[in-house]
């Protein structure tokens, strides 16, 4: 295996598309073209993980967090990012992150922390824009069948539990074979009548490249028609954070203490509490203050979430309770789930999981 059949595994699974536009997600060091050694699972890539890897003898790091997420202008060692880098770079060491391209799957970093609550009746708490894409073409009606096959095996036409949708209408397309067309119907220089299909089907935008190719190579005209429409309808499970239901309610003192002891929690921090009780949850791993709006237009009675402010806690205003759990703590599974996706993937290689607790902050 080389490098690049990793990161095809992970991308199949994990569509780097999905990420946030401020995020830096992918391959950030090594070659892709580079032969696999082993791979090492981690949650952040410091040096001491660069040096994990060494001693395991593994030249590619799978990381959540990307360790450069802003742009580096020089490569000193003047501080931890590009100590690591340089050491990475020196030894071989290939480095790829998922972060939010993770973040916005709903199986992803709040799906896993909703499992483990046992939430119920799960569903993305804000999903992302433009996930979805619209292609129409024009087929002749005796080769539409085999065009729409070929969309369908490329994974357009899905929409929740179902495959292979599409709407068709037959009508009349007209075009002129001009002096150096080699055309499939019709003859140079004369307006060309053919009974055509419209089709069109939806897909979510990270299949684009594979279902243009599979039109490309299956449709039967030299120059091939097609409309690509970008929708504001919505992926159902693309977006951050998850809301979902508890399968029975707690009172609010009692499902923290619940949620500091089953995520094995150091402290929370969380807003007042109402007198209320907890039936609906929302969580969203890593900075959340941003969910808190969506939280409580989607009638969340608490949100967990991390990097809550002083002056976010004001914003549960006595309709939801804010509870912080931590940055690393709402993350703390990302790690095992990465190395559980990539073990059973890949068979003949070693896949390790980093041994190194990289959560910066520490409790008293």
């Amino acid at each position: 295996m080389k490098i690049k059949d990793v990161i095809h595994i992970i991308e199949g699974i994990i569509p780097p598309a999905y990420s946030e536009s401020f995020d830096n997600t992918g391959l950030l060091v090594g070659h892709a073209e580079a032969n696999l050694k082993g791979v090492l699972v981690s949650h952040d890539t410091l040096e001491s993980v660069i040096d994990e890897a060494l001693e395991k003898g593994l030249n590619l790091i799978v990381s959540f967090h990307p360790i450069i997420f802003k742009g580096l202008k020089s490569l000193t060692g003047r501080n931890y990012v590009e100590r690591t880098v340089m050491k990475a770079i020196k030894h071989d060491i290939a480095i790829y992150a998922v972060h939010t391209a993770l973040d916005n799957q709903s199986f992803g970093v709040s799906g896993i922390l909703a499992n483990k609550l046992g939430l119920q009746n799960q569903k993305v708490l804000q999903s992302q824009p433009d996930t979805l894409r619209q292609l129409v073409t024009y087929a002749p009606v005796g080769e539409a069948g085999r065009v729409r096959d070929a969309l369908f095996e490329a994974g357009a036409g899905t929409i929740g539990n179902y495959a292979e949708c599409s709407f068709n209408v037959k009508g009349t397309g007209t075009f002129k074979p001009l002096e150096h067309a080699n055309p499939y119907v019709g003859e140079q220089g004369k307006r060309h009548y053919e009974k055509e299909e419209r089709i069109s089907v939806i897909y979510p935008k990270h299949l684009e490249a594979g279902i243009l190719k599979n039109l490309f190579e299956k449709h039967p005209y030299e120059e091939v028609a097609y409309e690509i429409l970008a929708l504001q309808n919505r992926h159902k499970d693309i977006g951050l954070g998850i809301i979902g239901d508890l399968s029975e309610p707690f009172a609010e003192l009692q499902f923290l203490k619940h949620l500091k002891q089953r995520l094995n929690l150091s402290c929370i921090r969380y807003s007042g509490l109402r007198g209320r009780p907890v039936k609906k949850v929302a969580v969203l791993g890593g900075s959340g203050s941003f969910a808190i709006v969506p939280a409580k237009a989607a009638g969340a009675d608490l949100l967990i979430t991390a990097d809550l402010k002083y002056h976010d806690f004001f914003q549960g205003e006595n309709q939801i309770v804010l509870a912080d759990i931590g940055h690393f703590e709402s993350e703390q599974y990302t790690k095992l789930f990465l190395f559980e996706l990539l073990t059973k993937k890949i068979r003949n290689f070693a896949v390790a999981l980093s041994e190194i607790n990289t959560n910066p902050i520490n409790y008293l």
